[in-house]
C-alpha cells in the first residue's frame, strides 16, 4: 500500500480507521445508562463494575477499583485483560461494519485497583486470567448495561495425554439471554476463540472414545428469555493417560439479570472401573486407567426478565 499510495496517505488512512471506530463506540454508547454490577468467583474473589455514562459526550467510565484483592490461586488477571474484555464487549455494541481496533478504546476510560485481581503485582500467578477470569468481566459488564445475562463464564479447558502426546480442548456451554431472544445452547461463549476436534480424528489421533456430546437440557436459567443451555460430554480412556481440568462457574452458577433466573452450575465427574462415580472439583488433575471415563457438563446461560405466568 505505502508503494501504491504513499506513506502518508495510508498513515491518514489509518488515523480515519481508528477516528471512524472511536465515532461509531460513541454513537453505542451514547444509548447506554449507568449501571453496575459484581460477580463472585468460585475459590473466592469478586468482580465489581460501575459504569458511569456520559451520553452527550458518548463517553463511559468504566470502574473496577471495587473488584477484590489479588488471589493466591492463578485466577488473576493483567489489566491488559481487562482493556480486552472491554474492547469485545463494546465492538459487540456497535451497529457499524467496523475492523477491530485501539480506537473503540477512545472513549473508554477504565480504571482498576493497583493490588487487585484485576492489576495483580508480580509474582502473583496469571494463567487462568486469560481463559476464566476475561469471561467474568465481560458477563460483569453486560450485566452492568443490562444487555445481557451471565453466560457459562468458563472455557472448560480440559487436557489429557502423557509422555508421547498431548491433547487441549474448551468446550462450549450455554450463552446468557438478551432483552431480545433466548440465549444459544452448547456453544462458544465471548473469547473462546476455539472449535472442537471431529470426534472422528479425535478418535483416530488419540487412545479415546468420545461416548456422549450433546445439549445438557434445561440447565438454562428461566425467564421472559431463557439462558441457553450448557453441554454434557464424556471421553473414555483406552489407555492409562493423565488428565485435567481448568473451569469455573462450579460453584457460582451463571446469574440472570432484570428478574432473569440463575443458571445451573458446571459439575464433572470420574467413573471408574467398576462404575463407582467420583465428583470432581472445577480445577482437577487425575490419572485415569484404561476404561475409564471422565464426564464434564459444562454450565448453562442467565435467564433475561422475569418469567411470564401462564394464567397471564
Amino acid at each position: 500500500m505505502i508503494a501504491a499510495w504513499g506513506g502518508e496517505a495510508v498513515a491518514r488512512y489509518m488515523g480515519f480507521v481508528q477516528k471512524n471506530a472511536e465515532q461509531s463506540v460513541q454513537r453505542a454508547v451514547g444509548r447506554l445508562k449507568n449501571g453496575k454490577a459484581s460477580v463472585p468467583m468460585d475459590g473466592g474473589g469478586e468482580i465489581a463494575v460501575e459504569v458511569t455514562v456520559d451520553a452527550a459526550a458518548g463517553t463511559a467510565v468504566l470502574d473496577f477499583t471495587a473488584s477484590g484483592d489479588a488471589l493466591a490461586s492463578n485466577f488473576n488477571a493483567p489489566s491488559a485483560i481487562v482493556d480486552a474484555a472491554a474492547l469485545y464487549v463494546f465492538r459487540t455494541l456497535v451497529d457499524d461494519d467496523i475492523p477491530l481496533n485501539a480506537g473503540c478504546l477512545a472513549p473508554l476510560d477504565i480504571r482498576v485497583r493497583d493490588g487487585s485481581l484485576l492489576a495483580p503485582r508480580p509474582p502473583a500467578a496469571v494463567v487462568a486470567g486469560n481463559v476464566e477470569t476475561s469471561q467474568h468481566v465481560v458477563d460483569a459488564l453486560y450485566a452492568a448495561l443490562g444487555v445481557m445475562a451471565n453466560s457459562q463464564g468458563s472455557m472448560n479447558n480440559f487436557t489429557f495425554g502423557d509422555e508421547r502426546r498431548q491433547y487441549y480442548e474448551t468446550l462450549c456451554g450455554g450463552a446468557g439471554a438478551t432483552a431480545g431472544r433466548d440465549g444459544a445452547s452448547a456453544i462458544h461463549t465471548h473469547m473462546t476463540n476455539s472449535r472442537l476436534t471431529d470426534p472422528e480424528i479425535l478418535e483416530r489421533r488419540f487412545p479415546v472414545r468420545m461416548e456422549h456430546f450433546g445439549v445438557r437440557a434445561g440447565s438454562g436459567g428461566v425467564g421472559l428469555h431463557r439462558g441457553g443451555d450448557g453441554a454434557r460430554r464424556r471421553i473414555r480412556f483406552l489407555a492409562p493417560l493423565e488428565a485435567a481440568l481448568l473451569s469455573t462457574r462450579r460453584t457460582h452458577a451463571p446469574q440472570g439479570i432484570a428478574g432473569g433466573g440463575p443458571a445451573v452450575a458446571g459439575r464433572q465427574r470420574l467413573i471408574r472401573l467398576d462404575g463407582s462415580i467420583e465428583e470432581l472439583p472445577g480445577c482437577f488433575s487425575v490419572s485415569v486407567a484404561a476404561g475409564e471415563a471422565i464426564e464434564i457438563e459444562t454450565p448453562g446461560g442467565g435467564g433475561f426478565g422475569a418469567p411470564v405466568s401462564p394464567d397471564v
